[in-house]
């Protein structure tokens, strides 16, 4: 029996995995994906369930130990926002050579338009580069569905399955028809074979031509598969047909949906279906892609059907080359009058993010400022975090802002070069995510920097999710092999700005590697406890 429910469709993922059986779910928070592992944490400790939900220091950990849990027979899922994938691509990859044993699905949810990211890679990339199964919903009700069928087909194949979604599908809203109670499923006896699971050159060769050769048998289930349609195809030679997926085949349809005579080829699952693609070439003498991120599909079209075939889509700037697409961009490359829903308001103000009033940042930025303007040649090394507002006004703080983790190995190599002062900027998440490992490298080539690492008790920038390393940074940094008499922590207020100033003035003259841990809980977080306790004592 099936109910309607109004879902995200970060949401529906979730909801699906749940009523699929799943054993963990395994996330660094990342937007746009950070709700599915959100909705999961609630339903657990609403519901009882008995599902391993706490978030990983990074997604490659989150990789790894959903690997784990698929080799001891349990169904687990990993998500990431796109950047993550490049965090987790190790084990990502190694995973197809190993197989799975319990079913195991990773999400990567892109971000067109980069509205909270560094750039707009395709997470389909990834896919076809491990040549796994890769699944790529269009509504919100397929993203509920694909759940169950993405952990059979990674049962059934032995290999990881990946979903691709993108931030518009992510965080739109939709009605939902789900089941009222979740499939049983049985786990899986643990693995047992070591030729699979242990990549020594011999097994992995072994492993890389199987692989390989599974790549027709994927291409066949692609072609079969229930996500896959193709419209029927006109009686005689259309002037265009079009290919298109995710929310780009919903963009065709709002354009097209009471047109008959234009052939459609909906993609969503790969690797792309071929034959299906030359019965389309066939039936037309034009295609247009219609695909929300690069053009994967465009590219593999062409191909398909040669270099005489006409094929239009982003690479011929029929639909824009960046960003993400809307239905009007889907008209004018149909040659209509675009219905202007999404044109952009006219007399509105821009308003730039900022960070929060009252926020510790501010007063660790400054501090900082205070300080470096005694040194012409400083410079500060940021990261990923709220913090990398500090290279806004009023502050302009900052230099760099690059990856997860760059802040400290940047200053390190800057200071190598003999730049002085080099000062990194890390916040406690970000931290051991990926800044640990760089900070040991600095300690062991006794590098010049100072590390700024702001505390804020939390993740912040995602919503407030935990921090992995809270209460443990100062015994991180000592058992890193930082001098425990350089490893400070001062609490960033206006009251204390004088002992915070000399600090970081002291640090930076000491000729060695130095970290200051500025820690005081963020406004959003501590605002949000203090409204819990007090519904609490009501």
């Amino acid at each position: 029996m099936r109910i309607a429910r109004l879902l995200l469709g970060d949401e529906a993922i979730a909801l699906g995995a749940l009523h699929a059986g799943l054993k963990g779910v395994y996330a660094y928070p990342g937007t746009p994906s950070t709700e599915i592992t959100e909705f999961i944490q609630n339903a657990c400790a609403k519901e009882g369930h008995d599902i391993h939900c706490t978030w990983s220091s990074n997604e490659k950990t989150a990789m790894e130990a959903a690997l784990g849990m698929s080799y001891a027979g349990c169904r687990s899922m990993v998500c990431m926002k796109h950047v993550g994938m490049n965090v987790a691509a190790d084990a990502f990859v190694n995973s197809a050579m190993t197989g799975v044993n319990g079913g195991l699905v990773v999400v990567a949810a892109d971000d067109p338009s980069m509205h909270s990211s560094q750039n707009e890679q395709d997470s389909r990339f990834y896919g076809k580069f491990a040549m796994i199964p890769m699944l790529e919903p269009s509504t919100q009700q397929e993203a509920y569905d694909m759940m169950e069928y993405a952990f059979w087909m990674s049962e059934k194949e032995r290999l990881p399955v990946l979903m691709r979604i993108t931030t518009r599908l992510a965080h739109s809203r939709a009605a939902v028809r789900v089941e009222t109670e979740p499939e049983p499923h049985d786990r899986l006896a643990p693995a047992r074979d070591p030729r699979s699971w242990v990549l020594l050159p011999a097994n992995a060769r072994r492993k890389n031509d199987a692989l390989t050769t599974a790549q027709s048998h994927l291409q066949e289930l692609a072609a079969s598969s229930p996500f896959n349609l193709a419209s029927a195809a006109a009686s005689e030679k259309a002037p265009k047909g079009i290919i298109a997926s995710g929310t780009g085949y919903n963009y065709v349809m709002e354009n097209i949906s009471r047109e008959t005579d234009i052939p459609v080829l909906k993609i969503s699952q790969y690797p792309i279906p071929e034959e299906a693609v030359r019965t389309l070439a066939a039936a037309c003498r034009s295609i247009l892609v219609v695909e929300d991120g690069q053009p994967f599909i465009e590219e593999q079209v062409r191909g398909i059907v040669g270099p005489d075939y006409e094929v239009d889509g982003r690479l011929t700037g029929s639909l824009p080359r960046t960003g993400e697409l809307n239905p009007d961009h889907v008209a004018r490359a149909l040659g209509r009058e675009p219905l202007q829903f999404y044109a952009k308001p006219q007399g509105i103000v821009p308003r730039p993010p900022a960070l929060c009033q009252g926020c510790g940042h501010r007063d660790v930025y400054i501090a900082l400022n205070k300080v470096l303007a005694s040194y012409p040649d400083a410079r500060v090394f940021a990261d990923i975090g709220c913090y990398t507002l500090g290279a806004l006004p009023p502050f302009c703080a900052i230099d760099t802002c690059v990856d997860m983790g760059a802040s400290v190995t940047m200053a390190k190599g800057a200071a190598d070069a003999g730049l002085f002062p080099a000062v990194a900027v890390i916040g406690d998440s970000t931290f051991t995510h990926s800044g640990m490992t760089g900070l040991l490298d600095a300690v062991n080539d006794r590098s010049n920097i100072t590390v700024v690492i702001s505390d804020n008790l939390t993740t912040a920038m995602t919503g407030g999710q935990d921090s992995a390393g809270t209460n443990k940074f100062e015994a991180i940094c000592i058992a890193l092999g930082v001098e425990p008499g350089h490893v400070r922590t001062v609490v960033p207020l206006q009251k204390n700005m004088d002992g915070i100033t000399a600090a970081i003035r002291e640090e930076i003259e000491y000729d060695g590697v130095s970290v200051i841990i500025p820690r005081r809980e963020c406004m959003q977080t501590l605002a949000r406890k203090n409204r819990e306790n007090k519904k609490d004592r009501q």
